[in-house]
Protein backbone atom coordinates (compact mmCIF):
# COMPACT_ATOMS: atom_id res chain seq x y z
CA UNK A 1 0.00 0.00 0.00
CA UNK A 2 1.18 3.47 -0.94
CA UNK A 3 0.12 6.23 1.52
CA UNK A 4 0.62 9.58 0.13
CA UNK A 5 -0.18 12.68 2.66
CA UNK A 6 0.68 15.93 3.69
CA UNK A 7 1.55 16.73 7.26
CA UNK A 8 -1.34 19.13 9.39
CA UNK A 9 0.48 22.34 10.53
CA UNK A 10 2.20 22.51 13.62
CA UNK A 11 3.33 18.85 12.86
CA UNK A 12 7.22 18.07 12.29
CA UNK A 13 7.90 15.39 10.17
CA UNK A 14 9.87 14.10 12.93
CA UNK A 15 7.14 13.75 15.42
CA UNK A 16 5.13 11.69 12.48
CA UNK A 17 7.83 9.42 11.96
CA UNK A 18 7.68 8.57 16.03
CA UNK A 19 3.70 7.89 15.80
CA UNK A 20 4.28 6.11 12.70
CA UNK A 21 6.90 3.81 13.39
CA UNK A 22 5.19 2.83 16.77
CA UNK A 23 1.65 2.25 15.01
CA UNK A 24 3.73 -0.34 12.41
CA UNK A 25 5.32 -1.72 15.37
CA UNK A 26 2.22 -2.94 17.01
CA UNK A 27 0.74 -3.91 13.67
CA UNK A 28 3.63 -5.95 13.26
CA UNK A 29 3.21 -7.73 16.49
CA UNK A 30 -0.29 -8.57 15.90
CA UNK A 31 0.48 -9.83 12.45
CA UNK A 32 -1.33 -7.44 10.57
CA UNK A 33 1.76 -6.26 8.79
CA UNK A 34 4.10 -7.60 7.02
CA UNK A 35 7.09 -4.25 7.06
CA UNK A 36 6.79 -0.42 5.92
CA UNK A 37 9.52 1.41 4.51
CA UNK A 38 10.76 4.74 5.09
CA UNK A 39 9.09 8.07 4.94
CA UNK A 40 9.99 9.93 1.65
CA UNK A 41 9.60 13.53 0.69
CA UNK A 42 8.13 14.07 -2.62
CA UNK A 43 10.67 15.71 -5.52
CA UNK A 44 8.30 17.24 -7.52
CA UNK A 45 11.13 19.61 -9.26
CA UNK A 46 12.17 16.78 -11.46
CA UNK A 47 10.54 16.03 -14.82
CA UNK A 48 10.21 12.49 -13.70
CA UNK A 49 7.29 13.49 -11.58
CA UNK A 50 4.21 13.49 -13.84
CA UNK A 51 1.29 13.33 -11.25
CA UNK A 52 -0.59 16.67 -11.27
CA UNK A 53 -3.20 15.46 -10.46
CA UNK A 54 -1.89 15.50 -6.10
CA UNK A 55 0.53 17.79 -4.54
CA UNK A 56 0.93 15.64 -1.20
CA UNK A 57 4.56 16.34 0.11
CA UNK A 58 5.23 12.83 1.83
CA UNK A 59 5.16 9.26 1.07
CA UNK A 60 5.43 6.00 2.70
CA UNK A 61 5.09 2.15 1.54
CA UNK A 62 3.36 -0.52 3.56
CA UNK A 63 3.69 -4.39 2.74
CA UNK A 64 1.21 -7.20 3.35
CA UNK A 65 2.27 -10.92 2.85
CA UNK A 66 -1.14 -11.70 0.70
CA UNK A 67 -4.62 -9.96 -0.08
CA UNK A 68 -6.13 -11.82 3.70
CA UNK A 69 -3.52 -9.64 6.05
CA UNK A 70 -4.53 -6.64 4.05
CA UNK A 71 -7.77 -7.39 4.60
CA UNK A 72 -7.57 -8.53 8.41
CA UNK A 73 -5.49 -4.96 8.79
CA UNK A 74 -8.37 -2.96 7.57
CA UNK A 75 -11.02 -4.61 9.55
CA UNK A 76 -9.26 -4.47 12.64
CA UNK A 77 -8.67 -0.61 12.18
CA UNK A 78 -11.87 -0.09 11.71
CA UNK A 79 -13.06 -2.21 14.57
CA UNK A 80 -11.04 0.36 16.59
CA UNK A 81 -9.99 -2.18 19.11
CA UNK A 82 -5.88 -2.18 20.69
CA UNK A 83 -3.57 -3.05 19.62
CA UNK A 84 -3.05 -0.33 17.19
CA UNK A 85 -6.22 2.36 17.93
CA UNK A 86 -3.94 4.79 19.65
CA UNK A 87 -1.18 4.57 17.81
CA UNK A 88 -3.20 5.00 14.63
CA UNK A 89 -5.31 7.87 15.85
CA UNK A 90 -1.77 9.05 16.73
CA UNK A 91 -0.71 9.10 13.37
CA UNK A 92 -3.52 9.82 11.38
CA UNK A 93 -4.40 12.98 13.43
CA UNK A 94 -1.35 14.78 12.10
CA UNK A 95 -1.90 14.15 8.33
CA UNK A 96 -3.93 15.76 6.14
CA UNK A 97 -5.18 15.03 2.76
CA UNK A 98 -4.40 11.21 2.70
CA UNK A 99 -4.88 9.23 -0.37
CA UNK A 100 -4.07 5.05 0.00
CA UNK A 101 -3.39 3.50 -2.94
CA UNK A 102 -3.54 -0.62 -2.61
CA UNK A 103 -1.80 -3.02 -5.35
CA UNK A 104 -0.55 -6.85 -5.45
CA UNK A 105 2.87 -7.91 -6.62
CA UNK A 106 2.40 -9.90 -10.32
CA UNK A 107 5.35 -12.72 -9.18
Amino acid sequence: MLSCFNLKPGFSIDIFELSYSAFVEEMKLAGLVQSAGKIGRRQKDTPMDTDNERDHEYFVEMSFSDRTQVDRAYAHIMQHIEPGEKTHDSVYSKVSDPIFICWQDIN
